[in-house]
């Protein structure tokens, strides 16, 4: 999909089962492949990142099955790689290329290594100057410091102390240090300036202990790489579920949930190896109410709710976008510090997460390496269509704001990097406000009950077909001929529109009589056919879908606007009827008109409705069919009112 549109979220709960770590998935198959011996993986993660891993462990020799049972079996090579030669892609996966540089640079072969553009755009020459001090043959391809890169077999001066930074990116010592086994003789690892993200570290020692191997450590930038070791298969080794990604449903029960409801995360908590669970920490400094096990998380909204924090997120950089996200629905300023390593990522995360929380309306302050995010006044956020810059995070933590406005997400689809079913786990967990979408032919009375019943329900109220009338007047005004499809489609996109107890206003201005002229009635048919037109006010019509409720009434609510719709109801009544209610309507605008020209009319405009190409006149399967002939206004909006009730679409 090139967009995903959300609705305004009322609430959060439920359990959710998180998917495999990333970081422990593509630990686990590189150390699975240098060891001796099969090794069984169990609840490995199915996303891009692995599979660019396994894909490049195939090409270098190494068997790597999917089981009946959909773990996975690799049979190690015992630090040797049966293909010395070999060009291998790894997409965007970071964790990947790091780790495989490492491994291939001491491995005696001739490989190549490359990945997307935004891979080439991420440095990695902190990684190859300590792989050089071993004896390294590396080439960049394109680029000094950053990939592609050329690794060539040579002389290894393996031994002695290697030194690397830690103050860029944590997986140059991660890959460092799981490839050093493979020179058979001690090494110490010597870290230069901060060693960033500390937690991941020691997930990698801890895995490479899983593997056999024991690295000592000495306070907390020395490393000490034994002598003749070697990994060893554990035999199985089960993947726990990754704690970054439960951060998405943490926040979520952090501002959506209810006390005494919390939404709970199963597969990584007090026990988990990853340093991520202390976003639960972080979550209950915002005066979350917060809940641990072994292995599960929980979190609901406090009762006075969540309040801004400063925090150093060096232990948790990953988990912390979440925090910026959490950060709109906080009393007072939400600062978060010691994050330069966003800027590395997928993508500049420090700068796109500024851009798209200003698009929200949030006031924000970029620095090198920290975000304050101050919500807006009220919290009362924009909807918006948010940039996801090919990275799965922004995706995902963007998704949260959801609870404060409709949204649009472009290019959800890069959450198959770490989370590809994401957002239809999400959809589970949330509640949406109800929308009820009231369909039917011209003057079949569906404005006036849709009105009526959305002032019942006190819900927001949604004429659709105003809108086609306001691009109409919009491009008379400007000059803009009705014919001209790419004009009116920025123009219809850029509406300000407020339906307000009966009064339309247009940028502030009561256009309510002015957009019921025959004329610009005829201008709406016209530019309701043209396919931009209709795609720029597909989400400016979804906008309108908040809390505590919707009610929309036009031609294609149902099938098109809100397809899921909790209430979709057809509206209609015989041509004679509507013609009859018409012709009242015209009179009293001092129109000269007849009936059997209204009702010929009306045939002709049902007809031309139900044919045409974009979105055609239609009862949808699931809707509800009301007939009005015989019906008063009164009677329609008490059986619709009745449906509301019965589906428990609103209280009372």
């Amino acid at each position: 999909m090139d967009f995903l549109d959300l609705p305004q979220l009322l609430s959060a709960a439920g359990v959710v089962v998180l998917p495999g770590s990333k970081s422990i998935s593509n630990r686990a198959l590189l150390l699975a492949a240098l060891c001796d011996g099969v090794t069984e993986i169990r609840r490995l993660l199915d996303s891009d990142d692995t599979a660019r891993m396994l894909e490049a462990l195939r090409d270098l020799g190494v068997a790597c099955v999917r089981a009946a049972d959909g773990g996975w079996r690799v049979s190690g090579c015992g630090g040797r790689f049966p293909a010395r030669r070999a060009d291998l892609f790894l997409g965007n996966a970071g964790t990947a290329f790091r780790s495989l540089t490492a491994a291939l640079a001491l491995a005696g072969g001739e490989y190549v290594l490359r990945g997307v553009p935004r891979m080439h755009e991420r440095p990695i020459g902190d990684l190859v100057d300590a792989l050089r001090q071993l004896g390294a043959d590396i080439d960049y391809l394109e680029k000094p410091g950053f990939p592609p890169l050329r690794l060539k077999p040579a002389a290894l001066r393996p031994g002695g102390v290697v030194r690397v930074r830690g103050d860029v990116s944590s997986q140059f010592l991660s890959g460092l240090l799981m490839a050093l086994p493979l020179t058979g003789v001690e090494t110490t690892v010597e870290v230069t300036g901060e060693l960033i993200s500390r937690p991941y570290v020691d997930l990698t020692l801890a895995l490479m202990a899983r593997f056999g191997v024991r690295v000592e450590r000495r306070g907390g930038q020395s490393f000490i790489a034994p002598a003749a070791a070697s990994y060893v298969s554990p035999g199985v080794f089960a993947v726990e579920g990754d704690a970054s990604s439960a951060s998405y449903f943490l926040a979520a029960g952090a501002i959506g949930a209810p006390a005494g409801a919390p939404l709970r995360v199963e597969g990584a908590g007090r026990d988990s190896l990853q340093g991520d669970v202390r976003f639960a920490g972080a979550l209950a400094q915002m005066g979350a109410i917060v809940e641990m096990g072994g292995d599960w998380m929980s979190a609901s909204r406090p009762p006075r709710g969540l309040r801004g924090i400063t925090l150093d997120c060096n232990a948790i950089p990953d988990a912390a976008m979440t925090l910026a996200v959490t950060a709109l629905f906080a009393e007072g300023e939400t600062r978060l510090t010691n994050i330069a390593s966003w800027r590395v990522k997928e993508t500049d995360r420090i700068a796109a997460m500024a851009r798209e929380l200003r698009r929200l309306g949030a006031k924000v302050e970029e620095g090198r390496d920290h975000l304050a995010i101050a919500p807006p006044a009220h919290g009362a956020l924009r909807a918006a269509a948010v940039d996801t810059y090919d990275d799965h995070r922004m995706a995902m933590c963007l998704s949260l704001a959801a609870f404060g406005t409709p949204l649009r997400i472009n290019d959800p689809g890069c959450t198959a990097k770490t989370f590809p079913d994401y957002f239809e786990r999400f959809a589970r967990a949330v509640t949406p406000a109800p929308v009820i979408a009231i369909d039917g032919p011209t003057a079949s009375g569906k404005g006036a009950v849709s009105a009526r019943v959305a002032r019942a329900l006190g819900f927001h109220y949604l004429d659709s077909g105003a809108l086609y009338r306001l691009t109409a007047f919009a491009a008379r005004e400007a000059g803009v001929d009705w014919a001209d499809e790419a004009a009116l489609a920025a123009l219809a996109a850029g509406l300000d529109v407020v339906f307000d107890d009966g009064c339309i206003r247009l940028g502030g201005k009561d256009v309510s009589e002015a957009i019921r002229q025959e004329s610009i009635s005829a201008g709406a048919s016209r530019v309701a056919a043209l396919p931009r037109v209709r795609e720029a006010l597909l989400f400016r019509q979804r906008a309108f879908h908040r809390a505590p409720g919707l009610v929309g009434d036009g031609r294609d609510m149902a099938s098109v606007v809100f397809p899921r719709a909790g209430l979709k109801v057809f509206l209609t009544a015989s041509a004679e009827i509507r013609a009859e209610r018409r012709y009242k309507q015209l009179i009293d605008k001092g129109m000269s008109v007849t009936m059997p020209d209204l009702v010929q009319e009306l045939r002709e405009r049902d007809a031309r409705d139900a044919a045409r190409a974009v979105a055609p006149l239609q009862q949808q399967p699931d809707a509800v069919f009301l007939d009005t002939t015989a019906m008063g206004i009164e009677e329609a909006v008490a059986f619709v009112l009745d449906l509301v009730r019965d589906r428990g679409l609103a209280s009372g």
